[in-house]
């Protein structure tokens, strides 16, 4: 059987905030490690922390973000765009806007995991990941 672990990364982190949790728990990857990371720096997630467990794949504890007056989630939707069976891919320069510039593409390059507006700074292509917003 073949998963997507991208998409259980995801997943994990829509069902927690529609449930309204505060730290959801994901197994780790590098993958995953990078995705967390921008997902920090851009302020859709509170904090987050590396975990060591006993099979050495480690674990991710990621502590969701919520709005202070009306205790609605931060992150408003998660999209996967490339999938196993369909890769999506951007050139340099074509990168979508997402939500008008409010949202942000996560994009595997050669350089590694950054945002769309990275990559497009960069002049590199690559694969889309995901749309947050």
């Amino acid at each position: 059987m073949f998963t997507d672990p991208i998409a259980d990364y995801l997943t994990r982190i829509r069902n927690a905030n529609t449930a309204g949790r505060k730290v959801v728990d994901i197994p780790a990857s590098n993958l995953k490690k990078e995705m967390t990371k921008i997902l920090y720096d851009q302020g859709y997630i509170l904090s987050y922390k590396f975990e060591e467990t006993s099979n050495h794949q480690g674990n991710i504890k990621i502590a969701l973000k919520y709005d202070n007056l009306t205790k609605e989630p931060v992150i408003k939707k998660l999209q996967r765009i490339s999938s196993p069976g369909l890769r999506k891919y951007a050139s340099a320069g074509n990168y979508p806007r997402i939500l008008n510039g409010l949202g942000v593409s996560i994009v595997s390059t050669s350089k590694g995991v950054m945002t769309g507006k990275q990559a497009e700074s960069k002049h590199i292509g690559g694969e889309l990941l995901c749309y947050v917003y």
